[in-house]
């Protein structure tokens, strides 16, 4: 990849992404470098070439670690994450280093909302392992006692964490006629609004049928799902998480699987991406999808679209439109 004029305003790009974003930043005649492999680079190869770039367009598998980040400084003026989630970022270093970070709030909430009642649906009713079956050649027929899940329908929500996507979760509960309580560290307007309730943890923990994790990740939140919060969930419930692995300890997750303390469970996001613990491909009461919560054509195109808005607005002297801190 070789380095631009030192005259032009720059952008990296570390992976691909939706041609919106460059051809947005192109307009804006910026010089656009895009590495067009889907692996991140290594910490090492990052950092010997970030600091040719004055800014970078950035994914949540991208190494910014403080070292990362002193090594794009000063020319790295800009770092849009092309996510909500930004625990990839080193947020004291940059503030240090004068980098703004940016992220993608808001724009794919819908998106995101959609993709954990799906993974509540599937691992109520079965589907993957029903489906596995039916591709494998085992159905035999219809059978009452069959593939037997459990009714959404008027069942306890509880969600941990309850911001944008959070009550765009409970929008949906509405329809299904589900009591909602939630977790959260203040009271929401919006929450209230829907006729959810705002509980401590402990109780939302063993009151709920179904409980979603809608929090970020930061050094609060990290392995809050531990055993011992496991073990308090109610005896047959079932477990989703779309939003960040970490906040779960995996191991105990998987054994109240194995027992049968968990029903079941759905799950989107793993502790170390892409590897997982692979105990999880030996439970048929498990969903398992490759980090897909954004993963629609129309969300992101809107995501690299505003982190394409936000490095075009700070290198052109303007304030970013979604910075973060």
């Amino acid at each position: 990849m070789a380095n631009s004029p030192s005259n032009s305003l720059t952008v990296l790009i570390p992976r691909p992404v939706p041609d919106t974003a460059i051809a947005r930043l192109t307009a804006a005649g910026l010089v656009v470098k895009v590495r067009w492999r889907p692996q991140p680079f290594s910490t090492r190869r990052l950092r010997e070439i970030i600091g040719h770039y004055d800014a970078v367009l950035s994914q949540v598998a991208d190494p910014l670690d403080a070292a990362t980040l002193e090594a794009a400084a000063p020319r790295c003026r800009v770092i849009a994450a092309c996510a909500v989630g930004y625990d990839n970022i080193d947020l004291d270093a940059a503030r240090r280093l004068g980098i703004v970070i940016t992220n993608t709030p808001d724009v794919l909430t819908e998106a995101v909302a959609d993709l954990t009642w799906a993974l509540i649906l599937s691992a109520a009713r079965r589907t993957g392992e029903s489906e596995r079956v039916l591709r494998g050649g085992g159905w035999r027929g219809w059978h009452m006692l069959d593939f037997l899940g459990t009714d959404v329908f008027g069942k306890t929500l509880g969600l941990v964490g309850a911001g944008r996507i959070g009550a765009a979760v409970a929008r949906r509960a509405t329809g299904f006629k589900m009591p909602v309580i939630y977790w959260a560290r203040s009271d929401k307007p919006e929450m209230n609004a829907l006729g959810a309730r705002r509980v401590e943890l402990n109780d939302l923990l063993a009151g709920s049928d179904f409980i979603s994790l809608q929090l970020s990740l930061n050094d609060d939140t990290r392995g809050l799902i531990d055993a011992a919060a496991i073990s308090r969930m109610k005896k047959g419930a079932y477990f989703i998480n779309a939003a960040r692995g970490a906040l779960v300890d995996e191991a105990a997750l998987i054994e109240a699987l194995r027992t049968g303390h968990l029903a079941g469970a759905g799950l989107d996001v793993y502790r170390t991406e892409p590897n997982f613990n692979r105990a999880l491909l030996d439970l048929p009461n498990v969903v398992l999808l490759p980090h897909i919560g954004s993963a629609t054509v129309e969300t992101r195109n809107r995501m690299a679209a505003l982190a394409a808005d936000n490095i075009i607005a700070v290198l052109h002297g303007r304030p970013a439109l979604t910075p973060i801190g």
